[in-house]
């Protein structure tokens, strides 16, 4: 009786491959299987499995004990208690994070989620609820959906967290990186984002684990973080594929 459903299932995967062959999350060459990179992609992937700072997650070199912090960290620790990546925000995975976001690669986001919880598997265990960084509402008409939520959605699923999509909302468009100083980057960030009225309650006392794509020079996870800080939330933990590794 539990056959049928999976012949059905292989059918239908079979004709679907026949027609629309998968495709490289990277780069587009046909490959086995939906969701996968070919082996030229995957060998470019540089993955943070070794020692970080403890809060920001920058790379160190050598391990200098678990809760080392980098410089930067050290100087001024930023309102986040944990930031966590997969990957090494390079030309390796440049391609796969462009096309998930504005190509419509949301098949990508499946593979994407599952690596983001194994690499993010303890500041996944000491949360109370998930949430994305949100995309203004301008941005989010032209581009259809946002790529955050996507991964945010799948990973509270696979965790059995509550999942609060519009916890926190964008109320102030994001200029454009090059046009701004890291100061001022940080100082745009800090007045961007509100904790949505309806949700306020859902952030007080909360461990709260927020998603992104990127985390480039933080100043977007600290202005999401210190936003919800100042809404009640206990703690404040950030995950994202990758980041941008700052030279030492």
């Amino acid at each position: 009786m539990h056959a049928l459903p999976s012949v059905t299932a292989r059918a239908g995967r079979f004709l679907l491959d026949a027609l629309l062959p998968p495709r490289c999350l990277g780069c587009g060459e046909e490959v086995a299987d939906p969701g996968a990179l070919c082996v030229r992609c995957w060998s470019k992937l540089l993955f943070l499995d070794g020692p970080v700072c403890s809060c920001c997650g920058q790379p160190f070199g050598h391990e200098i004990g678990p809760t080392a912090l980098c410089g930067a960290c050290a100087a001024g620790r930023p309102p986040f208690r944990r930031a966590r990546a997969v990957l090494r925000y390079e030309e390796g995975c440049r391609e796969l994070i462009l096309r998930f976001k504005h190509a419509d690669r949301i098949d990508a986001a499946p593979a994407l989620a599952r690596w983001m919880r194994r690499s993010g598997a303890e500041l996944i265990e000491d949360c109370d609820l998930i949430a994305p960084v949100p995309l203004h509402w301008a941005r989010l008409l032209k581009r259809r959906y946002n790529q955050a939520c996507l991964l945010s959605e799948r990973i509270a699923a696979g965790a059995g967290k509550p999942h609060v999509p519009d916890l926190l909302k964008r109320v102030r468009a994001a200029a454009g990186r090059g046009r701004l100083s890291r100061l001022q980057r940080r100082e745009r960030a800090s007045r961007a984002f509100a904790v949505s009225q309806s949700r306020r309650g859902q952030a007080a006392g909360r461990n709260i684990l927020v998603i992104d794509d990127v985390f480039t020079t933080g100043a977007t996870a600290a202005a999401c973080a210190q936003t919800l800080l100042d809404a009640g939330a206990r703690a404040v933990d950030v995950l994202t594929i990758a980041r941008v590794v700052r030279p030492v």
